[in-house]
């Protein structure tokens, strides 16, 4: 009795089998006859890289504007566009308006030339715009605190001239 089970699994297992193998060669048989599509062809082009100028703002120094790109090749379909740009209002334009610096804090007063300075690193450029990479600026220092004694003697002055109008 074991042996017919043994037989009838042995049956069961070789039929599994043979589908199995079966759904495989079918499946690639399949795939064999599908059309290969042919790699697009990569156009190698004698066009240059886009060269871009700086963003001329539509009215005013910031805001929305455009600029224009050229490149150069014989067989270029295309070799001047323009596009569409936007200078940030808040940026510094001392440095140049597409050019964004992160500043340390203001150095001390310098006496002999009453200015202070401080130093800033390139953070950002927009459109791959041509920027310094560290950049210094100074500006004038402000008031300067004038000495104590003088304050002291203003003082004095207020008191003797009180003193004079109680003894009149």
């Amino acid at each position: 009795m074991q042996t017919q089970q043994y037989l009838q699994q042995r049956r069961k297992f070789a039929a599994a089998f043979l589908a199995f193998i079966f759904i495989l060669a079918a499946v690639d048989t399949a795939e064999a006859g599908k059309k290969e599509k042919p790699e697009k062809k990569v156009k190698k082009s004698d066009c240059g890289e886009w060269q871009w100028s700086v963003c001329v703002p539509t009215s005013g120094d910031c805001g929305l504007g455009t600029r224009e790109g050229t490149r150069t090749g014989a067989e270029c379909k295309q070799t001047m566009k323009t596009q569409r740009c936007k200078i940030p209002c808040n940026w510094k334009k001392q440095f140049g308006a597409e050019c964004k610096y992160q500043f340390q804090a203001w150095g001390e007063c310098d006496l002999n030339t009453a200015l202070k300075t401080r130093t800033g690193s390139l953070k950002r450029a927009l459109h791959n715009a041509d920027c310094q990479k560290t950049v210094t600026i100074s500006k004038p220092c402000g008031k300067l605190t004038k000495p104590k004694p003088q304050a002291e003697s203003k003082k004095k002055k207020k008191e003797g001239k009180k003193q004079e109008k109680m003894l009149d």
